[in-house]
């Protein structure tokens, strides 16, 4: 096993149990595993105080300060429509409800508002917006989506978006033949390997969201550079057999491998065709994505 292999295996051991290894956690942003549900946000009227609290940490604010956490708690509440569009957002009442400070909550209806899920205006106040003006690539709102009552659209809504963009980027990839790029990716395949073999489904996980970032970092192309972001949400909300690379076994790996081979060879039409097969869709999607095909 590589020292690159080892060193993610072992920081995803220790993210798992809690105890982080200096600088790794940071690097390799990873997926929870399937099936484990989140912590339900309360409802704002009639809710168990002690579920409100900031101050009680659910498994998707672990490592944020108060601040990130009103964050979480209010952005979830809006996306789930606990919190429904044209509602006032009155932040004294707020910091009642959350015990934090009239700055805690300032800065964080600042960041919501950043995301396109509240406004605040003059003689009006604070006031959660539609649906329509949230910024729906927003990596948060994507993770809260997909675990809220939208999880089933935001899922498939983001198969589809990965089915576009990545076949192409890894066309692209393949004419842009840097060396220490095709060794990093080939390093994310014997990762995945080592992973799939020990039956490491985290460290699987992080080593694939690498390796899709990297690709599409890449194509040097700059705007598809900036939906990177939205490629690394998808893999780590993934939490249902919607694509390939959601399910750590030989298939995906022999895909990955595919990919790795075909941009070393700056085969870009291999690079694509790999990619489509390795996205397979799910069948509740395949009346909007077509079957891949080789070429």
């Amino acid at each position: 096993m590589s020292t690159l292999a080892h060193t993610m295996m072992t920081a995803a051991r220790s993210a798992d149990s809690g105890l982080a290894s200096p600088g790794e956690l940071d690097r390799y942003p990873y997926a929870e595993a399937p099936g484990v549900d989140r912590v339900g946000v309360p409802a704002w009227d009639g809710a168990d105080p002690e579920l409100g609290r900031v101050g009680r940490r659910s498994a998707g604010s672990r490592g944020r300060g108060l601040h990130g956490q009103l964050v979480q708690q209010l952005g979830q509440m809006i996306v789930s429509g606990d919190l429904g569009a044209d509602r006032p957002l009155v932040p004294e009442e707020i910091g009642q409800r959350f015990e934090v400070s009239r700055t805690v909550v300032r800065e964080s209806l600042r960041v919501l508002e950043a995301k396109g899920l509240v406004s605040a205006r003059p003689n009006v106040g604070t006031r959660v917006r539609p649906v329509s003006d949230w910024n729906l690539l927003d990596p948060d709102i994507i993770e809260w989506r997909a675990f809220g009552p939208q999880r089933d659209d935001q899922r498939r809504e983001l198969s589809e978006l990965r089915w576009t963009i990545e076949p192409l980027a890894a066309r692209l990839a393949a004419g842009h033949g840097r060396e220490d790029v095709q060794q990093r990716l080939a390093d994310m395949v014997e990762i995945m390997g080592h992973a799939m073999g020990q039956g490491d489904a985290l460290t699987f996980a992080r080593a694939d969201s690498e390796f899709h970032s990297l690709l599409i970092q890449v194509a040097s192309n700059r705007m598809l550079e900036h939906l990177s972001g939205i490629v690394s949400a998808a893999l780590q909300v993934s939490g249902g057999p919607v694509t390939g690379c959601e399910r750590p076994n030989e298939a995906s790996l022999v895909q990955h491998g595919r990919i790795v081979d075909a941009l070393a060879g700056g085969d870009g039409a291999a690079a694509e065709s790999a990619m489509r097969q390795l996205l397979t869709v799910h069948p509740e999607v395949e009346r909007v994505v077509p079957a891949p095909r080789e070429h």
